[in-house]
């Protein structure tokens, strides 16, 4: 087993769900595996196993994955993928977990096709990597044997940028992991007449509907996950639904928003990269981009496209971010026109929409 292997421990009270994590989690891929059937074995078992990341089910008996997790964040800090129900029940539970601690949430597995395996595969790895980087002190991460990464050009092509004479703004923000944390920072200090906001979170089907839900009873604007066809709003927020790209179309004189399947891109869906080349394409000196905390480098492309079009752009600073993987691919790139910690890019932001 190579040094660099990553230690996961995967507590759920589902044998199935355990076995197919063994599945998925192989170790020519760089994976050792621990499994535990509930939170009062996993605690006893931490300790000698010694996980660089855990995966955790909240629904379980003898104890339940949040006692679990609220008491390692007290005591023994790791980085925790929460692996919750697509029930509005088990989704609320995942972003209280996230509030407590947790750094991402996947879906509970289902034996599938061949493709859906593959795209939890792809899913499941990508969590974990982000998850061992939140760490302070970071270890090198295995090589993964996944499907090829494809660019947004399979979803929408770049096309001619906007150049017409309308001056309507509209904001297009991109986030991963620790992005749930840093969105609510961002938008609890907005107005409640604040241009059109569109927002890719990374974050599995049906989650995110709970997690707009959360954060529109925190905030003034009115935030929703996004519908397709809906037309732009000033005051409104739209959150990508999980599993489908979320792009920005013209309709006339309006913006509109489209909602669509389609492959991974750059390893997600939705994606930060197809949202803004839509922006870029519709919108160009418009708009106003967003990249903040998360693994990889999706949106950063995208990012790009959008300076080339004219949109002023603001990356989330290093310090602020949980993992700084997504804003460094940008500024390395040249894509930000600023650079600013968490608590300062409403505040740049309104300034470059007002």
């Amino acid at each position: 087993m190579s040094k660099n292997a990553v230690r996961v421990m995967v507590i759920d009270d589902s044998a199935l769900v355990r076995q197919t994590m063994l599945a998925v989690l192989t170790e020519r891929d760089g994976f050792l595996l621990e499994t535990a059937g509930n939170g009062a074995i996993g605690e006893k078992k931490i300790p000698v196993f010694k996980p660089d990341v855990i995966i955790l089910d909240l629904e379980m008996p003898v104890m339940d994955g949040m006692t679990l997790l609220k008491k390692m964040m007290k005591t023994n800090p790791i980085p925790v993928i929460i692996c919750s129900s697509i029930t509005p029940q088990g989704s609320q539970k995942a972003i209280e977990a996230l509030e407590a601690g947790a750094v991402d949430v996947i879906q509970k597995p289902n034996v599938g096709t061949k493709e859906f395996l593959e795209e939890s595969k792809i899913k499941l790895q990508d969590a974990i990597r982000g998850a061992c980087s939140v760490k302070v002190s970071k270890r090198t991460m295995p090589e993964l044997k996944v499907s090829p990464k494809y660019t947004a050009d399979v979803i929408l092509s770049r096309g001619t940028s906007f150049s017409g004479t309308q001056t309507d703004k509209v904001v297009v923000v991109g986030a991963s992991t620790g992005g749930t944390e840093a969105l609510r920072v961002f938008l609890e200090v907005l107005p409640a007449d604040i241009p059109p906001i569109l927002i890719v979170q990374h974050m599995p089907k049906h989650f995110t509907k709970a997690f707009a839900n959360r954060l529109n009873g925190l905030c003034k604007p009115y935030i929703s996950e996004a519908v397709d066809g809906t037309k732009v709003e000033k005051g409104c927020v739209y959150i990508a639904p999980g599993d489908e790209h979320l792009l920005l179309k013209r309709q006339g004189r309006d913006y509109v928003i489209q909602v669509t399947t389609g492959p991974l891109v750059s390893r997600h869906r939705p994606s930060v990269d197809v949202l803004f080349r839509s922006a870029a394409r519709y919108g160009g000196k418009n708009m106003v981009g967003i990249i903040m905390t998360g693994m990889g480098d999706d949106g950063a492309q995208g990012m790009l496209e959008m300076k080339q079009a004219g949109a002023f752009n603001i990356a989330q600073d290093e310090k602020t971010s949980v993992v700084f993987g997504m804003p460094r691919e940008a500024i390395k790139r040249e894509a930000a026109d600023i650079i600013l910690p968490l608590e300062k890019i409403a505040a740049k932001m309104m300034e470059k929409v007002g």
